[in-house]
C-alpha cells in the first residue's frame, strides 16, 4: 500500500526544484502523487509514494531535497498533533483517518499502527529530532517538545548517534522571516527514512577542488545539471565547452564516462593564470584529469580535447547519452572560433606546420544554434541536452529562447544574477531523429548578451554617479544654509 511522505526541501534555488525531481522522477521511473498541490513557497511536498525504497532511490540523487519522513500526523496546533498521534496509538485497524469532527480540510491524521508498532520493540533504538523553519528554539525548548511524546509506546533506549530510529517533529512558521507569527503554520512528526544529497555541496566544493578556472561551476548547480540530464550508471557524457570540468565530475559521480572540448588549449592544460587569490602559478597536479583522481572517478574519465565547436570533430554515427554544457557568455571568457575577419585569404603550404590559427566572435545566436543542431544529430532518442542560455531579466520570452524541431523543451528554471541579468537552464529532450540542419536563426537568441551586458552595467554605473552627485550637491547646499542661517543668528 502506498504510504505518506513528506518532502522537505532547502529553501534555494527554488526555480530549480520541480525540473530536478521531475527529471529523477522520469528517470527512476517513478509515479508520485500529491497529497496537496506543491506551492513554491512552502519548502516541502506531501506526496504518496509507492515504498519505503522508492523515497531512498529519490533520496539518492537529489542535491535539493534535504529529507524524506513517513509522515505520521500532520497539524496546525500542538494540541491537535498530539490528539491525532495518540489516537493513532490506540487504532489498531492501521487505516488513515482524517476526523470528521475536524473542519479543517488540509489537517491530515494518519493512524498507521503498524507503523507505530513496529518502532516500538525493546531491541529498536530511537531518538526525537526538533526542527523548526524560520523561528530558532533553545535547547531547553526542544527537549520540552520531546517530552511531550512521552505517551508513544517507545520501549527501546534512546541513542542521539545513530540509533535505530529517528522521530522527527517539525514546525513550519512561514517563510517571511520579518514576519514570523507566533504559532506555527503547520506542524508534522513521522519517521525519518532518507537523507537527500545535500553532503555532496561539500565534499565536491569549488574550494577544495584541485583545478578550477574563473568560470567553474558551483557543485550543486553542476549535480542539479547531471540529474536534469538523467545521467546514470554508463551513460556518455559530452561537455562541448568543458573549462575546468566541473560538470565531467558531477556527470562521473552519477557514473557516467565523460567527454570534454573546449577551444582554450590553456585551460585545458592548465597554463591560465590562478584563480586563487594568493597563488602565483598552477600547480602540476592541476588538470580536468587530476580532479577526477581527487574523488576516486578516474575510471569514468574518457579526455578532453582541444577543438572548435563551431568545427565538430565528432562522426556522424556517434551518439551520446547526455549533453551538459555552460557556453561562454563573452563577458568573463571569451566567445571565439577559429576564423579570419580577411577576405579571401590562404595559407602558403609552407607556414602549415607552425600556424597558431586566429581567432574570430563566436556570437550567441550562432553558439546555441550549432549546439541544438548538434545535439539534435549526436544524441540518442529520448536522451537530453542540459545548457545555461544568459538574458537580460526585462528582455525574457520565452518564443525567443532557442528551439529545435528535433527536441522539446522539458526544463526552464531561472537564475538571477543580478537586478538587470539572469541566466536560465534549459533542458532539452531528443524526440525525433529526422534532423533537419537548422540554419541560424537570428531570433533565437536575438540578443548580443555581451554589449548588453555592458551596456545596462554602464547605465546603472551612470546613474549611481548621477545620483551620487546628487547627493553631494544636496548636502553642499544644505551646509550652506546651515552656514548662512549660523552667520546671521
Amino acid at each position: 500500500m502506498a504510504r505518506r511522505y513528506l518532502m522537505w526541501f532547502a529553501h534555494e534555488h527554488l526555480d530549480f526544484r520541480h525540473s530536478e525531481m521531475y527529471s529523477i522522477l522520469s528517470l527512476l521511473n517513478l509515479k508520485i502523487k500529491f497529497i496537496e498541490k506543491p506551492s513554491i513557497d512552502k519548502p516541502y511536498w506531501i506526496v504518496e509514494l509507492p515504498s519505503e525504497s522508492c523515497v531512498k532511490k529519490i533520496a539518492s540523487r537529489s542535491v535539493l531535497l534535504k529529507n524524506c519522513i513517513e509522515l505520521w500526523s500532520r497539524a496546525k496546533s500542538e494540541t491537535s498533533l498530539h490528539e491525532n498521534l495518540k489516537s493513532a496509538v490506540k487504532n489498531i485497524s492501521g487505516e488513515w483517518i482524517v476526523p470528521s469532527t475536524n473542519d479543517d480540510a488540509s489537517d491530515i491524521h494518519i493512524c498507521p499502527s503498524e507503523l507505530i508498532e513496529a518502532c516500538s520493540r525493546k531491541d529498536k533504538s530511537f531518538k526525537i529530532d526538533v526542527e523548526t523553519f524560520c523561528k530558532h528554539f533553545t535547547m531547553k525548548e526542544k527537549v520540552d517538545k520531546i517530552e511531550h511524546f512521552s505517551y508513544l509506546p517507545l520501549e527501546g533506549p534512546v541513542k542521539l548517534k545513530n540509533p535505530d530510529i529517528t522521530l522527527s517533529y517539525i514546525e513550519f512558521y512561514g517563510v517571511d522571516p520579518n514576519n514570523v507569527p507566533e504559532q506555527p503554520c503547520d506542524l508534522f512528526f513521522g519517521r525519518w527514512v532518507a537523507d537527500g544529497q545535500r553532503d555532496l555541496i561539500q565534499v565536491h566544493s569549488l574550494k577544495k577542488r584541485q583545478f578550477i578556472g574563473n568560470t567553474s561551476m558551483d557543485a550543486q548547480l553542476s549535480i542539479i545539471m547531471a540529474n536534469q540530464a538523467q545521467v546514470a550508471l554508463g551513460d556518455v557524457v559530452l561537455d562541448p565547452f568543458v573549462g575546468s570540468g566541473s560538470l565531467l565530475v558531477a556527470a562521473a559521480h552519477f557514473g557516467g564516462y565523460v567527454w570534454g572540448s573546449d577551444i582554450d588549449f590553456m585551460m585545458l592544460h592548465a597554463r591560465t593564470r590562478p584563480t586563487r587569490v594568493g597563488q602565483k602559478v598552477r600547480h602540476k597536479e592541476e588538470s580536468i584529469k587530476g580532479n577526477m583522481n581527487q574523488y576516486g572517478i578516474q575510471s569514468r574519465y574518457l579526455d578532453v580535447v582541444v577543438s572548435d565547436f563551431s568545427l565538430p570533430m565528432w562522426r556522424d554515427d556517434l551518439k551520446f547519452d547526455a549533453i551538459l554544457t555552460d557556453p561562454p557568455y563573452g563577458v568573463r571568457e571569451p566567445t571565439e572560433k577559429i576564423g579570419i575577419e580577411r577576405d579571401n585569404y590562404s595559407l602558403l603550404e609552407e607556414h602549415l606546420d607552425n600556424h597558431i590559427p586566429s581567432k574570430v566572435e563566436y556570437g550567441l545566436p550562432h553558439i546555441y544554434s550549432d549546439l541544438l543542431n548538434f545535439a539534435a544529430k549526436h544524441l540518442r532518442i529520448g536522451r537530453r541536452l542540459v545548457c545555461w542560455y544568459p538574458l537580460v531579466r526585462d528582455e525574457y520570452r520565452e518564443d525567443h529562447l532557442p528551439s529545435h524541431p528535433c527536441l522539446e523543451l522539458v526544463g526552464n528554471s531561472q537564475q538571477v544574477l543580478s537586478k538587470l541579468t539572469a541566466r536560465r537552464l534549459l533542458t532539452y529532450q531528443k524526440i525525433s531523429d529526422e534532423i533537419p540542419n537548422m540554419p541560424h536563426d537570428p531570433n533565437a537568441g536575438a540578443h548580443n548578451f555581451r554589449d548588453k551586458y555592458f551596456a545596462v552595467g554602464e547605465i546603472s554605473r551612470r546613474e549611481k554617479k548621477e545620483r551620487r552627485a546628487e547627493e553631494i550637491a544636496n548636502s553642499a547646499l544644505y551646509i550652506k544654509a546651515k552656514q548662512e542661517k549660523s552667520s546671521n543668528n
